[in-house]
């Protein structure tokens, strides 16, 4: 599993300034065209591939930039054209795209190309934890650095100036949206409450096809029955340290004593960018590892999940689009609340009785697969909450960002009327 933590990326980014320059030079005197490029740092999918078939639609010229050979792959088994996105030929795509759409940084394509261009940044979820200019790890530098207070400076300059190139930024809500303003310190006419498109999917057909498309999804990892529970851990990335919440042998042996109880599939998600030994010290069917190296995009598979299981993650916003219940398991929240910090405070989202440790955890899972008085106050708990952070839930949201383009000057594809 990759690890990677603000410090080294940030690190190769002061490194990288006199190609930045140079890329902001060509800028000037290459010509923008019609094209629409799309990049995507968890790969092909995210609010990048929703909006990439919606262009498509109506007639743009569309490209993604592939990140690896994995990339290219899974596109073209989609029929989608790409090119790499690395060296010459991802360099000049980029800086001769008109619209240039990216959902983590502008690494999700090249980055030395996209100077003057017209920046769409999806996102990748509503913020719970500080991020952008709101968290003091955005600026991190590795430790014993010369320099550490300067260079701290420098980069929260850059990352500002970086910023200040996106031209449209779509938000879940009117919540979401004033998070993110801040978070990249962008005025309110570039941030826009449209729904976000990677959860389109979550409200596309009828509940029994999302379902059954989730499953086909989930069944890569190996069989999985129709009437089998499904639960998913999804903990969130520390920044390249290790998830405190990393089971025990003795309680791996409880994890599966409950899977067992209640004929249920345990899924585990972690982040593609932290690192963790999430596999029991026995091979058991029951715990399934579901990365982005098998699934890129995990919301689409969300569907068939009965209940998510889950620290800090955006998800926990976005599950509540399907009702699903969720047990927070925390056993940091109040040292991640002193060193990254949350919108809001972390009981206006987990509540009051989030788990300190698996124990208390397994006994709210428990509870959950066992009285259905349970589940439906944690699913009511969870809808409650999407509704106050999702304004949209008709799988719009990707045309409503196209709308949102185009009402900006973006012309129509060529040959349209």
């Amino acid at each position: 599993m990759a690890s990677f933590s603000f410090g080294t990326g940030n690190a190769a980014k002061l490194l990288r300034i006199p190609l930045y320059a140079v890329g902001r030079i060509a800028a000037l005197v290459i010509p923008r065209s019609d094209r629409w490029v799309f990049g995507c740092g968890a790969g092909i999918g995210d609010g990048a591939l929703a909006l990439y078939r919606v262009a498509e639609q109506e007639g743009h010229r569309v490209l993604w930039l592939a990140r690896s050979t994995r990339d290219a792959d899974d596109a073209k088994a989609l029929g989608i054209r790409t090119v790499p996105r690395d060296g010459l030929r991802g360099w000049w795509a980029t800086i001769r795209a008109g619209v240039v759409v990216v959902t983590h940084g502008l690494g999700d394509v090249n980055r030395y190309g996209s100077s003057d261009a017209f920046v769409v940044q999806l996102w990748h979820g509503i913020p719970l934890k500080r991020i952008g200019l709101d968290s003091p790890v955005t600026a991190q530098v590795p430790p014993g650095v010369p320099g550490a207070v300067v260079l701290r400076r420098l980069l929260t300059v850059l990352y500002r100036r970086a910023a200040q190139r996106i031209q449209l930024l779509p938000a879940a809500s009117h919540r979401s949206r004033g998070r993110l303003e801040s978070a990249f310190g962008l005025d309110d006419d570039r941030v826009v409450v449209t729904g976000e498109p990677r959860v389109d999917v979550l409200s596309q057909g009828t509940r029994e096809q999302r379902r059954q498309s989730a499953a086909t999804l989930l069944t890569r990892t190996g069989p999985l029955l129709a009437d089998q529970r499904v639960l998913l851990y999804a903990p969130t990335w520390r920044d390249g340290a290790a998830d405190p919440a990393i089971p025990t042998a003795a309680q791996w042996v409880e994890i599966v004593r409950l899977l067992e109880k209640h004929d249920a599939i345990l899924f585990i998600r972690s982040h593609p960018l932290g690192e963790g030994a999430y596999s029991p010290p026995w091979s058991s069917g029951r715990i399934r590892m579901l990365n982005s190296d098998l699934l890129a995009d995990v919301t689409p598979a969300l569907p068939r999940v009965d209940v998510l299981i889950t620290d800090y993650s955006s998800m926990a916003y976005d599950v509540g689009l399907l009702a699903m219940p969720v047990v927070y398991l925390a056993p940091d929240a109040e040292q991640y609340a002193r060193e990254r910090g949350f919108y809001g405070r972390y009981s206006d989202v987990a509540g009051d009785d989030s788990a300190p440790d698996w124990e208390t955890a397994l006994a709210q899972l428990d509870a959950v697969l066992s009285d259905d008085a349970v589940r439906a106050e944690r699913s009511e708990r969870s809808a409650e909450l999407s509704a106050h952070m999702h304004a949209h839930r008709d799988g719009r949201n990707a045309r409503r960002v196209y709308q949102a383009i185009r009402a900006r000057g973006v012309p129509a594809p060529k040959g349209a009327r």
